[in-house]
C-alpha cells in the first residue's frame, strides 16, 4: 500500500519531471557532478568538532563553486537568514538556478533537545517518537534545514559500540515501529510543507553489527541474519515515505557498504523499489581506499557511483573525477544522469523548485525555535523515557519535605543533552540540580557534592561525599557516563561505570543510608557493587533540555516511571554482544541453579541479562496471570487471540507495557528463544485487574527463511504475554495448514 505522503512526493516529482529532464539535458558534466556533491556549510555557524576534518571552510571558495553549479547540497549550517543569502547565490547567480538542499545532523532535536534516541526508545511509544520528531522538524525547517540525517535505525546488540545511543536498541520489531514513527514525524503528511524535513534512515546497512562493537569495524554475517535482523527497520522507514538513506562506513561480507551494488541497487532499488537517493556517510566514498577496495580517489568515485551512491559527502571525489570517468567511458553518462534525476526528484518532492526559499523566513524561525510547547514535550518525553530497574522497600517516590537529601556524583551537572547535540540551547538546559531545586523550593534540605569527575578522581571528593551522606537521610547517587563516553568513535572495552565513580559509590553506600542511583548512560551497562545493590535504580539516559525537571517529576511522585529497557543490561562486560532473542543452541543453559556443566554459558555469569530487555518497574505493584490462547490451533489463514489478566495490587496507578513474544519451536532454520511481536500499554488503577488481549495471525510468526524470503511452516509455537523478555510462562498453540 502506498502511503499518502509517498503518493504526494511521487506527484510532486511527476509534476516536475519535464523540468528535471530539461535541466539534465542542459547541464554540463561538471554541473551534473555538482548536483551529486555535498559539502560543509561554511556560511552559517557550525561547530568544528562534530566531524574529524573540515575540508571546506572557505566561504568565498564555496560561493564560487555554487555559482559554477558545482555544489548540490550543503550541510550542518543553521539559520533562516543565512539560508536565504546562500540560496540567492544558487538561484540567482548560477547558470541554471537549481536550488541548493540544506541538510543537518538533527538527531534528537535542534535547539530544543529531546532524549537521546535510545532513551526515547525506552518509552516504547511510537506516538511519542513521532511527536518529538515532528517538533524537531518544525524547528529545523524554520531554521533553513531541508533534510535531517536521522533516524539512525541500526539494530544495536553490542553495548560496547558507542553509537548504540543513536538508535532504538536491540530489537527488530521495536526498532521497525520507531523507525517508521520517526520518519512520519520528520516528514509530516506533506514533504512540500514549510515544516517538513526529509528523513534519512541510516546507516545502510548493518553498521550496528560491527565486530567487537568497534566503530567503523568489519561486519560479516549470513544473508538470512542481514535480511531478518538488520534490514527490516530500514524497510519500515522507506515504507513510511523516507526518500533518502545514508550508506554505512562498514563493510558487509567483504564489500564496503558504500561500494556495494548488491545493497544499494539490487536490494534497495530493484527489490524494494526505493525512489529516493543515497548519500555517502562522511568521506565514506574516499575511505574505500583505506578499506583496500579502491586504488585511488578516481577509482573510489567510480565504484561508489556504479554501486548506487548518488551523493558524495565532503570528499569532493565526484566533482574531481566524474567528468573524466565519463569522458573515458569508465562510468556511463546514463548512470550519472540517473543519480542527478534522483537528487533533483527529491528536491522537487521537497518543494524546492516551487519555493527555493523554504526555511528562510526569520519570523517563522523566531516562532518555532525553543517554542514552549516543544519544551513541554521534551519534559514529557524525558519522564516517559526513564526506566526504574529496582525500588526496594518502595523507597521511591521521595517526600518533598522533611528529608535531608544528599545528591552525590558528577551526573548532577548540566551534561544533559548527550551526543549528537550540535545546536542545543544550553541556556535552556535543566540540570539535575536545577530540576530538584525548582521542585523543592528555596527551603529544600538539599546538598550537592560532585565527589568525582566522570573518569577521574577529585582530591578530597570522596571524603566530602561521605560527610554529606552521613548528614543526610537519603542519598541520590548521580553517576554514569558523560556525553563523550557514549557517541561515535567511543567504543568501550568495559561497559561499566568508570572506576572513580564506582569507588565513590562504594564509599557512600558504606555509610548505610537509603540510596537511589540515577544512572546517566547511552548504552546498557554492567552494574556492580554499590551501584547494582542500591535500594533504587533509575536509568536516566540523557534526557535533553528538560532533564532535571523530568527527573524531579518522577523522584517526588508527581508522575510515575513507565519506561522499559530497549536493550539488555548484562551481568558483565564480557557477555557482549548479548541480546534477548538469542538462539537456544544444542546445549541450552538452564537459568535456574544449580549451574550445570557443558552448557551455553560463561563460568562467571549466567547466559541471561542482569536486567532484561523490556524490564521496567512502576510505582504500582503489577502482576500477570497465565498467558491464555483462545484455541489450541491457529488455521493457516485464521487468527488466534492471546490474552492475560494484568493486576495492580499497589496503592498507585500504573502504566504497564504488556509485551507479546513468540517462539517457533521447530523450523527449517533454528529460531530464537523468543521474539517480540507486539506490545500494548494499559493503565491500571490501584486494585484494578484488566484483561489484555492481542489478536494475531500468521504474519506474526514469519521469519527470514533459507530462500531469503519471509516464511513460516506449520507446527508448534510458544507465546508469552509478559513484562519483559525473561519473564512469564508460555502458552502453546499449533499453526495448521
Amino acid at each position: 500500500m502506498v502511503s499518502a505522503r509517498s503518493a504526494s512526493a511521487k506527484d510532486a516529482r511527476a509534476r516536475h519531471a519535464a523540468r528535471i529532464d530539461d535541466l539534465i539535458s542542459r547541464m554540463t558534466i561538471e554541473e551534473k557532478a555538482g548536483q551529486l556533491s555535498l559539502f560543509n556549510d561554511p556560511f552559517r555557524f557550525r561547530p568544528q568538532e562534530i566531524n574529524p576534518v573540515d575540508k571546506d571552510g572557505d566561504p568565498a571558495r564555496l560561493a564560487e563553486m555554487i555559482r559554477k553549479g558545482e555544489v548540490g547540497s550543503l550541510f550542518n549550517g543553521v539559520g533562516a537568514a543565512g539560508a536565504r543569502t546562500i540560496q540567492d547565490i544558487a538561484v540567482k547567480e548560477s547558470r541554471l538556478g537549481v536550488p541548493l538542499l540544506f541538510a543537518a545532523d538533527v538527531i534528537h532535536g535542534l535547539f530544543t533537545v529531546f532524549p537521546v534516541p535510545l532513551g526515547e526508545a525506552a518509552a516504547w511509544d511510537a506516538g511519542l517518537a513521532e511527536r518529538t520528531a515532528r517538533a524537531a522538524a518544525r524547528e529545523s525547517a524554520a531554521s533553513g534545514i531541508h533534510q535531517t540525517y536521522a533516524p539512525m535505525v541500526d539494530v544495536g546488540r553490542d553495548q560496547r559500540w558507542g553509537r548504540v545511543v543513536e538508535g532504538a536498541g536491540e530489537d527488530v520489531f521495536l526498532g521497525s515501529v520507531l523507525a517508521a514513527a520517526r520518519v512520519r514525524g520528520f516528514q509530516g503528511p506533506d514533504l512540500t510543507a514549510k515544516d517538513a524535513v526529509l528523513a534519512t534512515p541510516k546507516h545502510f546497512a548493518a553498521y550496528g553489527a560491527a565486530e567487537a562493537g568497534l566503530d567503523y569495524n568489519t561486519v560479516d554475517m549470513s544473508e538470512q541474519r542481514l535480511r531478518g535482523v538488520y534490514l527490516p527497520p530500514f524497510k519500515a522507514g522507506f515504507d513510511a515515505g523516507a526518500l533518502s538513506t545514508m550508506s554505512a562506513f562498514n563493510e558487509v561480507n567483504g564489500v564496503p557498504a558504500t561500494g556495494s551494488e548488491w545493497l544499494l541497487t539490487d536490494i534497495l532499488r530493484e527489490e524494494w523499489g526505493f525512489e529516493g537517493y543515497v548519500v555517502s556517510d562522511f568521506t565514506s566514498g574516499e575511505e574505500l581506499i583505506a578499506h583496500g577496495f579502491a586504488e585511488d580517489g578516481r577509482d573510489a568515485a567510480r565504484i561508489a557511483l556504479l554501486a548506487g551512491v548518488d551523493m558524495s559527502m565532503v570528499s569532493g571525489l565526484y566533482n574531481a573525477h566524474i567528468p573524466d570517468l565519463v569522458a573515458r567511458g569508465d562510468v556511463p553518462l546514463a548512470v550519472v544522469d540517473r543519480s542527478v534525476r534522483r537528487v533533483l526528484g527529491v528536491k522537487a518532492a521537497l518543494g524546492l523548485f516551487d519555493d527555493p526559499y523554504k526555511g528562510a523566513d526569520v519570523e517563522i524561525e523566531r516562532r518555532e525555535v525553543n517554542a514552549g510547547e516543544h519544551h513541554a514535550l521534551a519534559r514529557k518525553a524525558g519522564r516517559k523515557s526513564v526506566v526504574m530497574l529496582k525500588n526496594e522497600g518502595d523507597l521511591l517516590p521521595l517526600p518533598k519535605t522533611g528529608k535531608r537529601i544528599a545528591v552525590i556524583g558528577p551526573a548532577a551537572d548540566d551534561d544533559v543533552f548527550g551526543p549528537w547535540t550540535i545546536w542545543g540551547d544550553r541556556s535552556r538546559a535543566v540540570s539535575l540540580e536545577s530540576g530538584l531545586r525548582a521542585a523543592l523550593g528555596p527551603d529544600a534540605l538539599l546538598t550537592f557534592v560532585r565527589g568525582a569527575d566522570p573518569e577521574a578522581a577529585i582530591v578530597g571528593g570522596v571524603e566530602a561525599a561521605v560527610a554529606a551522606a552521613r548528614a543526610a537521610d537519603v542519598v541520590i547517587l548521580a553517576v554514569g557516563e558523560s556525553t563523550p563516553m557514549s557517541a561515535e568513535a567511543q567504543s568501550r572495552a568495559e561497559i561499566v561505570v568508570p572506576e572513580p565513580q564506582q569507588a565513590l559509590a562504594e564509599a557512600v553506600k558504606a555509610v548505610g543510608k537509603p540510596t537511589v542511583v540515577l544512572l546517566r548512560t547511552g548504552r546498557g551497562l554492567a552494574l556492580k557493587g554499590a551501584i547494582r545493590d542500591a535500594d533504587a535504580i533509575l536509568v536516566t539516559w540523557f534526557l535533553g533540555s528538560q532533564h532535571g525537571h523530568a527527573l524531579a517529576d518522577l523522584l517526588f511522585g508527581d508522575h510515575a516511571p513507565q519506561g522499559r529497557l530497549p536493550i539488555s543490561f548484562p551481568h558483565v562486560s564480557g557477555q557482549q554482544p548479548f541480546h534477548y532473542d538469542h538462539k537456544p543452541t544444542g546445549r541450552p543453559a538452564d537459568p535456574a541453579p544449580p549451574r550445570e556443566e557443558y552448557r551455553t554459558q560463561f563460568r562467571e555469569a549466567p547466559h541471561s541479562a542482569a536486567f532484561a530487555f523490556g524490564h521496567g518497574l512502576t510505582y504500582g505493584r503489577v502482576t500477570y496471570g497465565p498467558t491464555q490462547t483462545s484455541t489450541a490451533t491457529m488455521p493457516w489463514d485464521g487468527r488466534l487471540e492471546v490474552a492475560v489478566d494484568v493486576s495492580n495490587a499497589g496503592r498507585v496507578a500504573a502504566e504497564e507495557t504488556v509485551q507479546l513474544y513468540v517462539r517457533d519451536r521447530v523450523a527449517r532454520l533454528t529460531r530464537p528463544v523468543r521474539e517480540l511481536r507486539g506490545f500494548r500499554k494499559v493503565r491500571l488503577a490501584p486494585s484494578e485487574t484488566r484483561r489484555v488481549a492481542f489478536e494475531i495471525d500468521r504474519t506474526a510468526l514469519l521469519y527470514m527463511g533459507p530462500e531469503n524470503r519471509w516464511t513460516v511452516e506449520p507446527g508448534e509455537f510458544d507465546v508469552w504475554l509478559a513484562p519483559n523478555a525473561q519473564a512469564g510462562e508460555p502458552a502453546r498453540f499449533e499453526l495448521t495448514r
